[in-house]
């Protein structure tokens, strides 16, 4: 079994065991199911494992995945679903899958699938709203409050505590000085932090002593060794949280990134239109609609593609590379 079909499997299974599982979502899975025989096999493996454990326990303890929802228990959350690795694929699958990043944010204590968003209150009353795809692991103690964002990206308010704050990212800190802001993990392993109330600390990885605090109104993005030159940052940046992308100005390639937590293929776009500024709002839970307004753009032509690998890609290029 590959192991990018064992964590997809996985991450299905563990999504609709949820006691909040829409019948979108289960449609989704049926969908992801019929597509390709391999993922009827890892479904159908995940199945027979859940039924025979059914039979072993009492009926208040069936279901693995049971283990996996419980909030106040982690660590142990983190450890079932690494066993449930081991226990539906064994051998070789289970262990790549452990090993990669995909799998390190299944493991997460919380996630959001593409196309969704969650909203959340810790136990200290800080409030969080993730964006689509990402995933953070909590850790909370009597010392200091510790977020780590794996993937994706969050808006967080935090609550008056005497404990420090501190979001973790592959690039580095962000400690919070009494805030409202967003982190977002970019997939080169750099960060980004926008400040909308008090002021952020960013500490790089691997130059801890080079920080630069960020003021409400500023956003810079950072990496493991340097942190960019500081550039304003604007409330409506932060529609995301409702459902809208407003662009004003943006690049093509930046408003792109931020609609790929929306998408289930990936959105490529040709470096000859990468620049092309955009302007306007867009709904992010209708993709459908978003790329039909840019295909009718005349500089723009949207291609859908599938690889021989299956990855499904949705190419944006110059309207003259195509006849329209």
């Amino acid at each position: 079994m590959p192991p990018a079909v064992a964590q997809q499997a996985v991450d299905w299974w563990l999504l609709l065991m949820g006691a909040d599982a829409s019948a979108a979502q289960r449609a989704a899975c049926q969908a992801w199911c019929a597509a390709d025989p391999l993922h009827a096999q890892a479904w159908e493996r995940i199945q027979q494992v859940n039924e025979q454990l059914s039979g072993w326990v009492a009926p208040q303890q069936a279901g693995l995945a049971r283990a996996t929802l419980a909030p106040a228990r982690r660590a142990a959350r983190r450890r079932t679903v690494q066993a449930l690795a081991l226990l539906v694929f064994g051998g070789g699958a289970a262990w790549q899958l452990q090993q990669s990043a995909p799998w390190q944010r299944l493991r997460a204590d919380a996630r959001t699938p593409r196309g969704e968003r969650r909203r959340m209150v810790l136990e200290d009353g800080t409030q969080l709203v993730l964006n689509g795809g990402s995933a953070l692991n909590i850790d909370y103690s009597p010392q200091q409050r510790r977020l780590h964002l794996l993937e994706g990206e969050m808006l967080i308010t935090t609550a008056a505590d005497a404990r420090a704050f501190v979001v973790e990212t592959a690039a580095g800190q962000a400690q919070a000085l009494g805030t409202r802001f967003v982190v977002r993990a970019g997939d080169d392993g750099s960060t980004r932090v926008s400040v909308f109330e008090g002021a952020v600390r960013l500490r790089p990885r691997q130059s801890p002593g080079d920080t630069q605090v960020l003021q409400a109104g500023q956003q810079a993005q950072f990496g493991a060794r340097h942190i960019s030159e500081l550039a304003p940052v604007h409330e409506e940046s932060t529609a995301w949280t409702d459902g809208i992308l407003i662009a004003r100005g943006m690049p093509l390639a930046d408003m792109l990134q931020a609609l790929q937590p929306y998408s289930a293929a990936a959105l490529v776009c040709a470096p000859e239109v990468a620049g092309l500024r955009m302007s306007g709002s867009y709904p992010l839970d209708d993709m459908a609609r978003v790329l039909a307004t840019l295909d009718s753009l005349p500089e723009l032509h949207v291609r859908r593609l599938t690889r021989w690998w299956g990855r499904e890609e949705v190419v944006l290029e110059p309207a003259a590379n195509t006849a329209r």
